[in-house]
Formats: C-alpha cells, structure tokens, sequence
C-alpha cells in the first residue's frame, strides 16, 4: 500500500485519528531497502518475533534504533522475571490507556491464555476497573495505573510492589509499561494499521 494512499480499513483496524486515514509508514520494498534495513529485517524474521510487522515498520525508517528498541522489547517479552499473566495484563493496561489496536489485539488473547480472567481484559476494553483478577494481578494493575496517570509511584504502592514482586521485577514492569506506550505511539503517529483479530478492538479514540 502506498504512504499516500488513503486506506478504506475499518476503524477497529486504524491508529491514529488523522483523517482522511492513511498508513504514513509502510514497509519500504524489499527493492528500496538499505543493507542495513535488509538485515534489521532478517534479524527480526530469524528471531522470535518471526517477522516484521507493528511498531518495526516505522522502524525500519532508524535500522540501528530498530535494533536497540527489538532487542529491549525482546527481553521484557521473552526473558523478564515477571510472571507471563502479570506481564500480559500490564502490556494491555499501557495499550488501553494510549488506545493503540495493535497491541491490544496482540496481547488481550495472550493475557487470557496466560490466565487472567477473560472478564477482566474485557472490563479493561471498556474502560472500567477489572473486578476479578488474583492478588498479584490487582497489585500489577494498580502499579501500573498509578505509573501511567501519574509518572511514578506512591511510598505506599511502592512498597506493595516490592514486598510482592521484588525490585528487579518491579523495574522490570515499569520499563514493560514504559516500552509499550512508546511503540505504541509510534505505530500512532505512524498510524501502521492493526492486525485484523477475532476478538473486540479498543473503542474509538478518543474515548
């Protein structure tokens, strides 16, 4: 698809809220691309992410940034202490509050399965307060709403947190939450398109 060509995809599918809609940062042709984009490319194709999509579009633009930015996001995904239910739900706690598709798509499947309640993603889709979610998730959620509203952490959420999850996972969560809203607005500005997704998408920014 070309940058300049206005995109007739549904709004479940779009980030950014420019209008006419268009996908600002495709990915280059394969003809187009530098060496150095080509590899970036590779490396993302050989490692788990298994191919180039989402926030690695407009990456593309900065190969070495796509590098540093990939191998961040890798570990927080793949290599963290932080329980994988704990880690999901705090990935779409940051998408819902920048109302980005793509990674809600992504990870609300990925949270259920890891184990937090379906009710509960969908309570956080809505906008409302998730109700029924274990100790550890309820505490994750608190941390990293306070996080996102307030940029930090009360004493007392703070040593919650600690006494929990202990310092590194804590570090660990804010960098997850931290790392997530910044390829989310990137794919915002970029307005690189969602994956299409059997389940319900964010509403409509804004909300």
């Amino acid at each position: 698809m070309s940058a300049d060509t206005p995109c007739d995809l549904d709004d479940a599918l779009r980030q950014g809220s420019a209008r006419p809609w268009r996908e600002r940062m495709p990915l280059p042709a394969p003809d187009a691309m530098t060496a150095e984009q080509r590899a970036a490319a590779q490396a993302l194709i050989d490692g788990p992410r298994k191919g180039v999509y989402g926030p690695f579009l407009p990456l593309m633009r900065s190969p070495q940034l796509l590098d540093r930015v990939a191998r961040v996001g890798e570990y927080l995904r793949f290599g963290s202490t932080l329980d994988a239910r704990v880690r999901e739900l705090a990935t779409c706690v940051a998408a819902r509050h920048v109302g980005n598709q793509f990674e809600w798509q992504m990870h609300a499947p990925l949270a259920v399965q890891a184990g937090v309640q379906p009710d509960a993603i969908e309570a956080l889709r809505q906008g409302a307060r998730p109700v029924s979610l274990a100790e550890d998730e309820a505490l994750a959620l608190d941390f990293c709403l306070e996080l996102l509203h307030t940029h930090g952490t009360s004493d007392v959420t703070y040593e919650r947190v600690v006494a929990r999850f202990g310092e590194q996972a804590l570090v660990e969560m804010a960098a997850l939450v931290g790392y997530f809203v910044m390829v989310s607005w990137l794919m915002n500005v970029a307005h690189t398109p969602a994956q299409r997704a059997s389940g319900p998408a964010l509403p409509a920014w804004p909300w």
